[in-house]
């Protein structure tokens, strides 16, 4: 059995972070995990951001619901779902991320949870573990299954260092630069290409 690996945001849908960013005018949000490696220091600096402003949960929610998935991301799952395994492979939350599930056709998603504390007026995430991109990857080939990965951000690194075949897609020069052993596709018909000559 053969399973497909994808990152969301990037990949699949705009930044969320960088949305809030432009619609509340926080510029310092702006930053992603593909400027910051260490994804607990930048959530960190994140909520006590959104503490400072003001940035509530609901108001989050309700900027996600202006965006749209990337233009051919539902046809390229479509395509994957016909011929593989598909799982989304995310360091976002479930309660941004649903959004986007439900204009992808509700594929398979790992990823973590956020709330609101009304009593300390700040937002709380929960990550399931340090690393789960990589440790879902491991544990899928654990099952002898055989895994295509692909992702733009340095937390896609170490999950893309696990699958059996692995790309970046839409990277940054910076981190394509620093990790020359990954291509760097820009359209998903390349991705189609890959996948099915890879797996």
């Amino acid at each position: 059995m053969k399973v497909v690996c994808l990152d969301m945001e990037g990949v699949l849908t705009p930044e969320i972070w960088q949305h809030v960013a432009r619609r509340t005018q926080i510029k310092e949000l702006n930053l992603t995990t593909r400027d910051v490696k260490d994804y607990r220091e930048l959530m960190d600096m994140r909520l006590d951001i959104c503490a400072r402003h003001d940035v509530t949960l609901a108001k989050i929610q309700g900027y996600i619901s202006e965006l749209d998935v990337f233009e051919g991301a539902r046809g390229f799952l479509d395509w994957i779902r016909e011929r593989y395994q598909l799982v989304i492979l995310s360091d976002t939350f479930n309660e941004f991320a649903d959004h986007f599930m439900q204009q992808l056709g509700r594929p398979t998603l790992f990823c973590h949870n956020i709330s609101y504390n009304p009593v300390t007026k700040r937002l709380e995430y929960f990550l399931r573990q340090d690393n789960a991109k990589a440790k879902a990857v491991q544990a899928l080939r654990s099952l002898d299954l055989r895994t295509c990965a692909a992702g733009d951000s340095y937390n896609d690194i170490h999950m893309l260092k696990e699958a059996d075949v692995a790309t970046f897609f839409r990277a940054p020069a910076n981190i394509k630069d620093e990790f020359p052993q990954f291509g760097n596709l820009q359209a998903y018909d390349e991705l189609k290409d890959f996948i099915t000559r890879s797996l």
